[in-house]
């Protein structure tokens, strides 16, 4: 199989000043009594924000080395990712090609890049402010200017139930965009994805495995695979 490399580019620094961040009250996953109507409504609407929401003040080439390209009978996109800012890239890479109501696993052990990845997502779709896993509030709801955005985070739950107490059922059946960390500890009430990303470690960087399982996620991720093939690249080193 040939291989080529991306050269492409995210931004690695941003203007100092108000970086408001979206989030939800925290909620104790024990605390199965609390309902979805507690959580917080988002502080900030980006749309308000008008045009760019952050300067491009620094921008360095990365390489991500394509290993599969994806393709209309087989949605699988494998890359590897040598450099942390390569996992930030790539979710960059997916924001580009985002449409509402698409529902995406992000898999892969502790450590292994699934919020470095939603960082890339979230900061490409215009958000300013911290980014991080929402492992205690469960969900993290961000309102940009195309579409909505719900972060989710599943990682402690004790049981699938949780999810049902939680009443998260109305985030995955409306126009917002959802992404999950640690679905499994959903199933099987989290309603199937349409794109799934796996990331771990390899070669002493990062491994992407990216499937798409509906045709919406099928089409994204060939979208993914055109824009990375269309940036420069060169041919990977012997």
């Amino acid at each position: 199989m040939a291989r080529h490399i991306i050269h492409f580019a995210v931004i690695t620094g941003l203007q100092p000043g108000s970086q408001p961040r979206l989030r939800v009250a925290e909620r104790d996953v024990g605390d199965t009594h609390r309902t979805e109507a507690e959580f917080a409504r988002p502080l900030t609407d980006a749309r308000q924000q008008g045009g760019a929401v952050f300067e491009r003040l620094h921008r360095e080439p990365l390489m991500i080395e394509i290993l599969h390209p994806a393709n209309d009978s087989d949605g699988a996109l494998r890359l590897q990712l040598p450099a942390e800012a390569d996992t930030e890239a790539l979710g960059a890479a997916l924001a580009k090609v985002l449409n509402p109501r698409l529902k995406i696993w992000l898999r892969g052990d502790l450590g292994s890049g699934k919020t470095t990845f939603t960082r890339g997502l979230l900061r490409e779709l215009g958000h300013e402010g911290k980014v991080k896993s929402p492992t205690y509030t469960l969900i993290e709801p961000y309102v940009l200017s195309r579409l909505d955005l719900y972060h989710f985070d599943f990682y402690r739950f004790n049981s699938p139930e949780e999810y049902l107490d939680a009443g998260l059922d109305e985030y995955f059946a409306g126009d917002g965009v959802c992404v999950v960390e640690w679905p499994d500890k959903a199933a099987p009430y989290l309603p199937p994805p349409d794109l799934e990303v796996r990331l771990s470690p390899a070669a002493g960087g990062r491994r992407a495995e990216i499937f798409g399982h509906t045709e919406a996620g099928l089409r994204c991720a060939n979208e993914m695979n055109k824009a990375l093939e269309g940036a420069p690249r060169a041919s990977a080193p012997d």
